[in-house]
């Protein structure tokens, strides 16, 4: 397998585009590509670039050994899915915090209509004075 097929299969099972790879790497989308289809030569400084875009190593990509699958990065896909309980666990104590904003609106709503009713209903000759004589 060639250079830029296993660079392609790490692009891949990393879930970015041509289009991610090439703005990481500062190229155009073009270039990029040509990079994959094997019609640039690399440098070492420019693989060294990819192989740390894709979280791997020069002698992985350049070893021709199949690449490897998304399976064998346990601790990236641990800590992918800790971070995304956590902002699950933020976004539901919010939704808490507005429900419990949403009920106390809704007693002083209650407390204002039964004022006015209240108001509405008791002539204010009828109402007993509070406070001051």
């Amino acid at each position: 397998m060639n250079i830029g097929a296993q660079i392609r299969i790490l692009r891949q099972q990393k879930g970015y585009s041509q289009e991610n790879m090439a703005e990481m790497l500062g190229l155009s989308t073009t270039a990029y590509g040509d990079i994959e289809r094997g019609k640039t030569d690399l440098t070492i400084a420019r693989l060294q670039q990819i192989a740390t875009a894709l979280g791997t190593t020069p002698a992985q990509l350049l070893s021709g050994e199949p690449a490897q699958s998304p399976e064998l990065y346990p601790a990236e896909v641990v800590h992918q899915v800790e971070t995304l309980q956590l902002e699950r666990e933020k976004q539901e104590l919010e939704l808490d915090k507005l429900r419990l904003e949403v009920e106390y609106w809704k007693r002083k709503a209650e407390d204002l209509a039964l004022v006015s009713v209240v108001r509405a209903l008791v002539p204010p000759e009828d109402r007993p004075r509070i406070g001051f004589k």
